[in-house]
């Protein structure tokens, strides 16, 4: 795929059938020219500082970090000196899983740091007691689920949304795409639940799964399905509804491309790991067969790897997520190199916790976004803010503009909560 054709794609990525391309990231999108970048460009340009602690000028010593249960969520709480607490809400259906990593290796490193060193602190959690083997979901998890605390923590002392100690807000209302995590029903059935979510959500744009997740044979879930529901979406949502497929590393180069040609067909405006995640050349093969723009990045847990995946452009959307890559700060020098590279950024939602409003407030950073973020649904954790409804209204989810991330859980449900010990 020639340079000038990505420039088109990155200009046209979300656009309804009948919008012109050059309108179609709106407003706040850049549509860039996609830029040949080297990988040690992109690390000169992930190396700037992302965390803006100036106007903190006292240090914010951090007294405690603990983990908490309610049923099946997890939250971390952390205190400094002074009591002032900031909260976070874990991607909790892998904490269920990694909490002894969390409380036996993370929180412990806490203790007795300053909050404001946070982005210098991260790479020493990295390398403290050989962290860094642990590398992947296993240590990112939980070191986002502490991050986010910490930022929390660092916009209250503030007065300030975490944003603001992140680059600045650019934006306030965040449209959705709300998506579907069934695979292997018929098409019929995905029909019938996508169609429940848009009346649910609002959302101007969807998701849903092709093919059989992480297949060695590249065989469909149920045979016939994807070729039967790309068309059948389309022709019950419409022109004006945005599309997206997602196949969880069902296939293979040749029949990721075949599936491709049916989206491009029906004007899908993106196409999520076509491939299996970790063989960028294959899937970079199906990038430049495709005009369909492919996004990459979910599984992805290293910066290098990204720096990778971006110099080889191996992908046209590069989609870090924030509780499996560690958090913001890391995320944010991802979409920075993507951004070099001329390339849109957007995260990839894991379902679990508050991850629809983690999204939404990276979204909210973001100099090169896709029109849509990801939303698979509230959460089960009781929040409250008074300058966002924390839900999507039409489609569009309101950032709270509070210190902090600008929320409140309820305290009743924090007082049920159960400190989480190693063992």
């Amino acid at each position: 795929m020639s340079w000038n054709r990505r420039r088109v794609l990155g200009a046209a990525v979300g656009a309804p059938l009948g919008l012109r391309v050059g309108a179609a990231m709106g407003a706040d999108d850049r549509g860039e020219t996609p830029r040949a970048v080297s990988v040690a460009e992109l690390a000169k340009v992930a190396a700037a500082p992302v965390l803006r602690a100036e106007e903190l000028p006292a240090p914010v010593t951090i007294a405690a970090m603990e983990l908490l249960r309610n049923g099946r969520e997890f939250l971390v709480r952390v205190r400094d000196r002074d009591g002032v607490e900031g909260m976070s809400a874990t991607n909790s259906m892998h904490m269920v899983y990694l909490h002894p990593i969390f409380v036996g290796r993370i929180a412990p490193f806490f203790a007795g740091k300053d909050a404001r060193q946070l982005e210098d602190l991260l790479w020493e959690l990295y390398r403290h007691a050989d962290n860094y083997k642990y590398q992947g979901l296993a240590l990112w998890v939980c070191v986002a689920a502490a991050e986010i605390a910490v930022l929390d923590l660092l916009g209250k002392k503030a007065g300030k949304p975490a944003g603001e100690l992140l680059g600045g807000v650019k934006r306030r209302e965040i449209a959705v795409y709300t998506a579907s995590g069934t695979r292997g029903n018929t098409p019929e059935e995905e029909l019938a639940d996508l169609k429940k979510l848009v009346a649910e959500s609002g959302a101007k744009a969807l998701k849903f799964r092709l093919g059989g997740r992480m297949r060695r044979d590249s065989a469909d879930s149920r045979p016939g399905r994807s070729e039967a529901l790309i068309p059948m979406v389309r022709e019950a949502f419409g022109p004006d509804m945005t599309l997206y497929a997602d196949s969880n590393s069902s296939y293979d180069a040749e029949e990721a491309i075949r599936i491709g040609r049916i989206m491009e067909k029906y004007q899908y405006a993106f196409y999520e790991e076509p491939c299996h995640f970790d063989d960028l050349e294959a899937t970079r093969a199906v990038a430049e067969a495709l005009a369909i723009p492919v996004a990459l990045g979910e599984q992805e847990s290293s910066e290098a790897g990204f720096r990778r995946m971006i110099a080889m452009r191996a992908a046209d959307i590069v989609q870090p997520d924030l509780h499996y890559y560690g958090g913001f700060i890391r995320s944010l020098r991802v979409a920075r190199m993507a951004a070099a590279a001329g390339m849109p950024c957007t995260p990839h939602m894991s379902g679990s916790g508050l991850g629809y409003l983690d999204a939404a407030h990276f979204a909210s950073l973001l100099d090169n976004p896709v029109p849509f973020t990801e939303y698979k649904g509230n959460s089960a954790i009781p929040i409250s803010s008074p300058t966002s409804s924390l839900k999507p209204e039409g489609g569009i989810v309101r950032i709270p503009t509070g210190p902090g991330f600008g929320i409140t859980i309820d305290p009743a449900y924090l007082h049920e909560a159960r400190p989480v010990r190693a063992s």
